[in-house]
């Protein structure tokens, strides 16, 4: 027996046996511990045997992953959440089952799994991380942060970790970037990437571009002032290399553009998700959110708002960041809703597609705001290419065809008396959010995931002379849009080259959950009623669904171990936009007290191709 096996041995003979979590209180009570049997001995040495056989993700292998491997939290550095296996096809995948499922602590879970060498890596709530057979579902190892008591103080839930070299790289609910082995869960560093004054948090999971941990902050729609930041660590020691203010302050690029507001009352621009990546370029991408205090914004503070040159866009908020990720310099930014005074970020996946522009293919990033209008820009100076509305939104009145300007209805902008209410389509919970849009590169169709839901919009007043102290600034109650049928799940396949929506399939609960897409020919997503669907990619006739435990909140993946293709999706409620969704639909309801579980699918016996 190795050394490495015997170590696994030794710790988990007892957990395998009794369940890791009455293992430490056996220990303390029996004498002496309970010896492993041979068929004990024997799993042990196979789930080591698997660790051990855990190859290092170098920079090469996250720029061309195995097919059958999910190594970010998109899968590639494009964002696009495609698989290209085929195994699990339009002609199988009614066959579709349970291969295996795993409980997770419970709370809110929007996390994604990482898939490498057949080990499949889950964050859970209260910072719990684990490796598991990714074809058994078996425990392999487990990883549990000391957090202090007390709620965290940043963000519990996570969108993603990250696998890069030896080590999974995990940002912690007390602001805190921990590198874990790969092969043991033990911790090689731990860096405190800020201090807990003002609860700065961590959503969304590390982007690893050539050594460096890349990761956006949240939570900066109280009172940090200043805003948020990207930061980039080494990975091979936690220490900062540069930093990035996701708002502009005086003498940066866009610094006038704050009304004359000084810096500490500039606020918000937390980074929700995980950047992307070019490496011709050599450029990385990052959505900003807004600020969540639009009202200081719009009246401005005299004399810096008399200025020349000054403006109310506030920079960098619902903005896309193209920075050197050697530097953190800034190569460009464009603002895709300045002004934002209705909670509607252009804050998420940033999708580097290849499509043709006048006669030409081009390097374009893409991303789709609250409103579901998708804009195009040229992934090399970030001029705009163009615009694609979905219909659900009243804001935006008009685009300019040239300049990509989007032109407000004066009806929609805010009466600051508080005498007017606004149906605001869509509300602030957005049409979209963080649950991304998949992208099939071979025919060059998105997949996006939609709740139509308005909003009966008004205002929060403040009394004369009173400062902002965090949180939304308007009240809002859910609408259905005008003329609804009662359907607010949809799911629209667009064709990026003729900007045609090809289909839109619609439903009465709201699609929840983020998108994949196959090269089998499919897309699955998710929805608040618990429903996980497979649709058909061109069609968007639904070919395969089964009801999980909880509603679908999270983002789906593919993988295949040993020749074998799996679909696995985390179930479990998600928060605030669930709720808020529901208000119109309360007859759907799931169970209590924020259950989670990984399941994980397969289509059993032999698969058609």
């Amino acid at each position: 027996m190795s050394s490495n096996s015997r170590r696994l041995l030794l710790g988990l003979s007892t957990a395998a046996l009794l369940g890791a979590g009455a293992a430490q209180a056996q220990l303390a009570t029996v004498a002496p511990p309970i010896q492993p049997d041979a068929k004990t001995g024997e799993v042990l040495r196979q789930r080591a045997a698997l660790l051990a056989s855990v190859t290092p993700v170098t920079d090469t292998v996250l720029s061309n992953p195995a097919p059958g491997d999910w190594l970010q939290w998109r899968r590639t550095y494009d964002a696009g959440g495609f698989s290209p296996l085929t195994q699990i096809n339009k002609k199988n995948v009614a066959g579709l089952s349970p291969a295996w499922t795993w409980s997770l602590p419970a709370g809110t879970s929007e996390v994604t799994p990482l898939v490498h060498d057949g080990v499949l890596f889950m964050f859970g709530n209260g910072d719990r991380v684990q490796a598991l057979d990714a074809a058994s579902g078996d425990l392999l190892w487990e990883y549990t942060r000391p957090l202090p008591p007390g709620p965290p103080p940043g963000n519990a839930l996570k969108r993603n970790i990250a696998i890069y070299g030896d080590k999974l790289y995990v940002g912690t609910s007390d602001n805190h970037m921990l590198a874990l082995e790969v092969k043991t869960g033990k911790v090689a560093w731990d860096h405190q990437v800020v201090d807990n004054t003002y609860k700065y948090g961590m959503s969304a999971g590390p982007l690893i571009v050539k050594g460096k941990i890349i990761q956006g902050m949240t939570n900066c729609s109280g009172v940090q002032p200043g805003g948020c930041f990207i930061v980039a660590l080494d990975a091979n020691t936690g220490n900062e290399v540069w930093r990035f203010n996701t708002l502009a302050h005086p003498g940066d690029p866009g610094g006038d553009s704050w009304n004359g507001l000084p810096v500490e009352r500039r606020n918000g621009g937390s980074v929700w998700t995980t950047g992307s990546y070019d490496a011709k370029l050599n450029l990385i991408y990052f959505g900003v959110g807004n600020t969540y205090n639009w009202q200081d914004l719009v009246k401005g503070e005299s004399p810096g708002k008399d200025k020349p040159g000054v403006t109310a866009d506030g920079l960098y908020i619902n903005s896309t960041v193209a920075l050197d990720p050697d530097t953190g310099k800034l190569a460009w930014h464009y603002q895709h809703l300045p002004m934002d005074m209705w909670d509607l970020d252009f804050a998420f996946e940033r999708q580097l597609v290849d499509l043709p522009v006048k006669g030409r293919t081009q390097r374009v990033v893409m991303t789709t705001g609250k409103m579901v209008i998708t804009d195009g820009l040229d992934a090399a100076t970030g001029k705009w290419i163009f615009s694609k509305d979905q219909g659900i939104q009243n804001i935006v009145k008009s685009i300019d065809p040239a300049t990509g300007k989007k032109n407000y209805d004066p009806i929609a902008i805010p009466d600051l008396t508080g005498a007017r209410r606004n149906l605001q389509c869509p509300a602030g919970y957005g049409a979209k959010n963080w649950p991304s849009n998949a992208y099939n590169p071979n025919s060059r169709v998105v997949f996006i995931t939609i709740a139509e839901v308005c909003g009966e919009s008004v205002p929060r007043m403040y009394a004369n002379g009173a400062r902002y102290t965090g949180g939304g600034q308007e009240t809002r109650i859910a609408r259905y849009q005008p003329g609804s049928d009662g359907n607010i799940g949809r799911v629209d396949a667009v064709d990026l080259v003729t900007q045609k929506t090809l289909w839109s399939t619609r439903q009465r609960a709201s699609v929840t959950s983020a998108a994949l897409a196959t090269a089998g020919g499919l897309v699955f997503a998710g929805d608040a009623d618990r429903w996980f669907k497979a649709y058909d990619d061109k069609t968007g006739k639904v070919l395969w669904e089964m009801r999980l435990n909880d509603a679908v909140n999270s983002y789906p993946i593919s993988y295949s171990v040993k020749g074998k293709q799996y679909v696995a999706v985390v179930a479990g409620f998600g928060g605030a936009r669930i709720g808020n969704l529901r208000q119109l639909t309360t007859e759907i309801l799931t169970p209590r007290g924020a259950s989670s579980a990984l399941w994980v699918f397969e289509v059993k016996g032999p698969v058609s191709k």
